[in-house]
């Protein structure tokens, strides 16, 4: 018998491709300096190579910590930048204590999360760790509207029971997002700001993206 894939973790493709990917989500820094200020405490979740944790340090934001669930991709940081504080995601959960983040930044991490419950769960556990009044920052993918897009989402559906959830040719499982699910994974926080934005993707295709930034307004988990 074959052994259950988790697709929500698929750490053996990144961590094959930890050497090869550019990721480019960009920051908004003027956006951020608005809500966050310099002395915050900071986690980027899903922070591949550090990136954005190097350009926030380069922003006067010392107080940031990146966390990946790719050893490859956080050792690659560790060779990119070796001043930067950048950890293994445990296999079990988020460690940090209640409330210990005045904001988390999410970039392109809800794309490699597939299924509903799967984001539900990690925007649970980001939930717990941020104080009420903290800021969720998110970057990702909207649905595509191209032929191309709409060609896959339709022939993946069916197997995967999300529509814009897609196999890429290299086997790894994607998610592109409608505005609407946005939303509902969201509904427990207030919204600060979204935007849409063209975004180049790891495999260097232009894509419709979005940015959001909302504020925790309680301790309450996420139904």
């Amino acid at each position: 018998m074959s052994p259950v894939i988790d697709i929500n973790n698929q750490n053996q493709y990144w961590d094959s491709v930890a050497w090869e990917k550019t990721f480019t989500h960009p920051l908004n820094i003027d956006m951020f300096r608005n809500h966050v200020t310099t002395e915050s405490r900071i986690l980027d979740y899903g922070c591949g190579y550090g990136r954005t944790v190097d350009e926030l340090l380069n922003h006067g934001y010392p107080n940031v910590v990146g966390i990946d669930s790719s050893p490859l991709m956080i050792e690659r940081g560790h060779r990119m930048y070796p001043y930067l504080d950048l950890q293994v995601l445990p296999a079990s959960a988020l460690s940090y204590p209640d409330e210990s983040f005045d904001a988390v930044l999410l970039f392109a991490v809800l794309t490699c999360v597939p299924t509903n419950e799967g984001q539900r769960r990690l925007i649970n556990s980001l939930t717990r760790v941020l104080r009420p009044g903290g800021l969720l920052y998110i970057s990702d993918y909207y649905l595509q509207e191209d032929e191309r897009n709409r060609v896959r989402y339709e022939r993946f559906a069916a197997e995967f029971d999300v529509y814009g959830v897609f196999r890429l040719p290299e086997g790894t499982i994607l998610r592109h997002h409608s505005v609407e699910w946005i939303e509902a994974l969201m509904s427990e926080f207030r919204l600060i700001h979204l935007s849409e934005m063209t975004v180049s993707t790891m495999n260097e295709s232009l894509a419709r993206g979005f940015q959001y930034m909302g504020k925790k307004a309680s301790t309450e988990i996420i139904r």
